[in-house]
């Protein structure tokens, strides 16, 4: 059955996808962007990535096109190179400029447009696709968490914060007594409230979780105010990211969650350039 490759191309990992006209995102995987001595050669990723569509069934033959989005310059020769030997094909880039890459349908109001990640914009395009919304927040539980404002019909910058995994390993390899990190919690209580850590594991997981949750709420409430001053609520937040569901059930700002909001951006920016 035809399908399409997808590529998000991380800081700290590479998501591929697979996508099939009609279906939509069928499967999706996480590798680690690079091994502790640097990069992996082409030929590495791409018996990774025949060894995926192997379990999905794929043979590279049926794989008709590769759309990728990277914000990590260094692998885009390493998958070109890839997809090239083992699938014949070259990768589409988003945003890119025609033939070989795939525009993005959505305004880029950055003081300096380049600067934007990928990423950034194809989530923001794929939250548009998926809400009328007058405004929209999405928050990208990564190796950062960004805040990403749409306005209408254009990306209007937003916000660069610490990641989860960042601050727990900034503890972690930064104080000598401190136990591991599970980011692991009790569920949520009904009125709301917290469990107050009675352990230091605890403290630290509880501190982490709940903490990142009240960041969303509070930047939520300021975004609200300068995106719609006056129809606050009429701003919708969605979470995408390893993290989104965990604060998610913590964090009652959050509209929705989508954890492959870049594959679904990717796979319709690519529908719409056919």
């Amino acid at each position: 059955m035809e399908t399409i490759l997808l590529l998000d191309v991380g800081n700290t990992n590479v998501k591929i996808g697979l996508a099939r006209p009609g279906l939509g995102l069928v499967a999706s995987y996480a590798l680690p962007t690079a091994q502790a001595g640097g990069l992996d050669t082409s030929d590495a990723w791409g018996l990774k990535l025949l060894d995926i569509c192997r379990v999905e069934n794929v043979s590279p033959g049926q794989v008709t096109a590769i759309v990728a989005a990277s914000v990590v310059p260094p692998m885009n020769p390493v998958l070109a190179r890839t997809t090239a030997r083992f699938f014949g094909r070259g990768m589409r880039f988003v945003p890119g400029a025609e033939p070989d890459g795939i525009p993005l349908p959505i305004r880029n109001l950055y003081a300096r447009p380049a600067e934007v990640g990928a990423d950034r914009l194809v989530t923001s395009f794929a939250a548009r696709e998926i809400s009328n919304a007058p405004a929209l927040v999405v928050v990208d539980f990564g190796t950062a968490t960004t805040f990403d404002c749409v306005l209408g019909d254009a990306f209007t910058g937003g916000l660069i914060c610490p990641g989860v995994l960042s601050a727990a390993r900034a503890l972690a390899t930064g104080t000598a007594k401190l136990p591991h990190i599970t980011l692991e919690i009790a569920p949520p209580r009904k009125d709301g409230g917290l469990d107050i850590g009675l352990s230091t594991s605890q403290s630290l997981n509880q501190g982490l979780i709940y903490g990142f949750a009240a960041m969303v709420e509070g930047l939520a409430r300021r975004l609200a105010r300068t995106l719609l001053p006056g129809r606050e609520d009429e701003l919708r937040l969605i979470a995408t990211g390893g993290f989104a569901s965990r604060i998610a059930s913590v964090c009652p700002a959050i509209h929705e969650v989508r954890e492959d909001l870049l594959m679904e951006g990717l796979w319709r920016a690519f529908l719409r350039a056919q």
